[in-house]
C-alpha cells in the first residue's frame, strides 16, 4: 500500500502520529513519511526517537494553506490528525476550535486537491456523531468538508474518506494517561465524573492499522467505523487503582455520558462489516459507487432502521480482568 510511496500526516507529532510513524516503517518501505505540526519541541522529540533518512519535519499549521501547499508537494496520501480536541478547552475557545478544525480541514483539501494527491483519510471521533460540543459540532463539519470534497472533485482520481473512532487508550488527555500520572504520583484517589459513564476502547496500535486498512478499503466518501468493545469508567478505575478511593467530580463542560459513534439518524446510511461499519455519504456524486462491496472485496449489509452504536448498549463490554490484559 505505501511502499514507494510519499505519505504526509498532519498534527503527526500526536500520539496518533508516533504510532503510525512506528508502525508504517515496520509494515511498509515509505519513499518519504512528512510530519506536518507547529510544535517544534516535539518534532525535536520525535526527529530523535526516529532515525530514519525517509522521514522529514515540516513546521506549519493547517490554517496555512501556504504552508500545507508547499508541504504537499511529491504526496501521494494524506492522514489529516490535526485538531484542536480538548472538549472543555472548546467551549471556551470557540473561535479557536473553529479555525483549527473547520478552517483547517478546508485548507487540507485544497491543498491535496492543488498537489493532485491520491488518497486523503481524516480523523474523526465519536463526539461527532449527535454533537452537544463545540468541538464535535466543528468535527462534524470537518467530516461533512471531507465527504463532499469528493463531488467537488468530479472525475479527477483523488479520494477522500473519514475514519471515526472514539477516545484511545493512552492517547494524550485520555483517561488512562490521567489515571495513570495519578498513580506514578501516589495519589489515594482517582477521579470519576459518573459512575454510569460508558465508553468505546481502542489501543493506539488498533486506530492506525484500522486506519491503514480503510486506505485499501475506501472508494471515495465513505466514515469508516471500527466495531470494538466498551468498558465502564468505574471498572477501569477498579482495575487500575483497586485500593484507591473513586471520587465522582461531575461531567465536564460538554462531556457525554456515553460515546456514540453512529446515532439512528444515520442508521439508513450506514452498512456493516464483518469488524467495521460505513456511513454511506447523504450526497450523490459524479460517479456512481457500490458501497456494498468495498475495494477489497469485503461485502456489506444494511443495518436496522433503528440502529445506533452507542458505548453503553454495546455487544460487548469488557470486565476488570479483560481490560489490565488490553493494553494498560
Amino acid at each position: 500500500m505505501f511502499n514507494n510511496k510519499n505519505i504526509l500526516i498532519t498534527g503527526g507529532t500526536g500520539s496518533f502520529g508516533n504510532k503510525f510513524t512506528e508502525q508504517v516503517f515496520k509494515k511498509f518501505k515509505p519513499k518519504k513519511l512528512v510530519i506536518y505540526s507547529r510544535d517544534e519541541l516535539k518534532q525535536s522529540l520525535m526527529a530523535k526517537k526516529f532515525t530514519s533518512s525517509k522521514i522529514r519535519f515540516f513546521i506549519g499549521d493547517v490554517r496555512d494553506l501556504d504552508r500545507l501547499n508547499l508541504a504537499m508537494e511529491g504526496i501521494d496520501y494524506v492522514i489529516h490528525a490535526a485538531a484542536l480536541k480538548q472538549v472543555d478547552v472548546g467551549e471556551y475557545n470557540p473561535m479557536e476550535t473553529i479555525k483549527t478544525n473547520i478552517i483547517g480541514a478546508e485548507n487540507v483539501v485544497k491543498a491535496s486537491i492543488n498537489n493532485k494527491v491520491s488518497k486523503v483519510i481524516a480523523l474523526s471521533t465519536d463526539k461527532a456523531s449527535d454533537p452537544i460540543n463545540l468541538y464535535g459540532a466543528t468535527k462534524l463539519t470537518s467530516d461533512k468538508i471531507f465527504t463532499s470534497a469528493n463531488n467537488i472533485v468530479g472525475f479527477k482520481p483523488i479520494k477522500f474518506a473519514v475514519v471515526r473512532y472514539g477516545n484511545v487508550i493512552g492517547s494524550r488527555g485520555s483517561v488512562v494517561e490521567i489515571f495513570n500520572n495519578l498513580i506514578k504520583n501516589n495519589s489515594k484517589v482517582l477521579p470519576i465524573t459518573d459512575k454510569r459513564m460508558t465508553r468505546f476502547w481502542i489501543s493506539l496500535d488498533q486506530s492506525v492499522n484500522f486506519v491503514i486498512k480503510s486506505f485499501m478499503r475506501m472508494s471515495g466518501g465513505e466514515i469508516f467505523v471500527p466495531k470494538i468493545p466498551s468498558i465502564k469508567i468505574i471498572d477501569l478505575a477498579k482495575a487500575m487503582g483497586p485500593n484507591l478511593v473513586q471520587k465522582v467530580i461531575g461531567i465536564r463542560p460538554g462531556e457525554k455520558l456515553h460515546e456514540k459513534m453512529i446515532s439512528n439518524n444515520e442508521a439508513h446510511l450506514t452498512l456493516s462489516f464483518k469488524d467495521h461499519y460505513i456511513i454511506k455519504p447523504s450526497i450523490k456524486f459524479e460517479t456512481k459507487i457500490n458501497y456494498k462491496k468495498n475495494k477489497l472485496k469485503e461485502l456489506g449489509k444494511k443495518v436496522s432502521e433503528n440502529f445506533e452504536y452507542t458505548s453503553d448498549k454495546n455487544e460487548t463490554f469488557l470486565n476488570k480482568k479483560q481490560i489490565l490484559k488490553n493494553n494498560i
